[in-house]
């Protein structure tokens, strides 16, 4: 990623927790749904909505306490789409080990004020 500020910061709470005692996989997707989205109406200038959320891995796991940061960079543009790539790093609560936790991709369609498709502005 080459903008190393996080769009969203959380920490992992007990009620994030799968029956196995570890971080819930579907909250660090909607973590990352989270910041994905924030970027793309940030770059869209307006309404975005996620079409598709695909490529996901979780190469690491994190910890209750743990404080989740969410990377996002938009990867690709369509006439009406962005495509935004999340990574998701976790820090440990007590110390600064990082462990990446999450990775996947995210397609976002703008919409106008009646929620149809509109084109995607030209950067300058």
């Amino acid at each position: 990623m080459p903008d190393r500020s996080p769009v969203i910061r959380a920490t992992a709470m007990p009620s994030d927790l799968n029956p196995y005692g570890g971080v819930f996989g579907g909250w660090l997707m909607s973590q990352m749904a989270l910041g994905a989205g924030s970027l793309a109406s940030r770059e869209g200038q307006g309404k975005a909505v996620v079409v598709s959320a695909t490529d996901f891995a979780f190469p690491g796991a994190m910890q209750v306490g743990d404080e989740l940061s969410v990377y996002c960079a938009v990867a690709a543009t369509g006439n009406t789409s962005l495509t935004i790539t999340a990574e998701a790093i976790a820090r440990e609560r007590n110390g600064e080990a990082e462990t990446k936790v999450a990775q996947g991709t995210f397609k976002f369609v703008l919409l106008d004020a009646n929620d149809r498709p509109r084109a995607v502005a030209k950067w300058a």
